[in-house]
């Protein structure tokens, strides 16, 4: 049993960037320029680039993305596997950002008066 139904919310997700965009059709189109801007230089295919996205989404938590690119993950033919691969990724980043921002706490208090 799924905990949410994922295909309902990136279809609300949709409609609302839908409402956002009459009421401010730049700021969308911009968003839009800026999604396929990469894709234009060819140098990774939609698969890989959904992969990159899905690692991104964990660690901004971003629900509405993750509700997005997997669905266009598995519609470029990505596996569980490689969804798992490419989310193992994305958990490695964080627990090593947490790790470096542990360096800069030790660095604080060793400079605290």
């Amino acid at each position: 049993m799924a905990m949410l139904d994922w295909n309902d919310y990136r279809s609300q997700i949709l409609a609302r960037v839908g409402e956002i965009g009459k009421l401010s059709p730049d700021t969308v189109k911009g968003y839009m320029a800026l999604g396929g801007a990469g894709a234009k230089t060819g140098h990774l295919d939609g698969k890989v680039r959904e992969l990159i996205a899905l690692a991104v989404a964990i660690t901004l938590r971003c629900d509405g993305c993750i509700a997005v690119h997997t669905a266009a993950a598995k519609k470029h033919g990505a596996t569980k596997g490689e969804i798992t691969e490419a989310l193992g990724v994305g958990i490695s980043v964080n627990a090593g950002a947490a790790l470096v921002y542990s360096t800069r706490t030790i660095d604080a208090f060793d400079a605290a008066a």
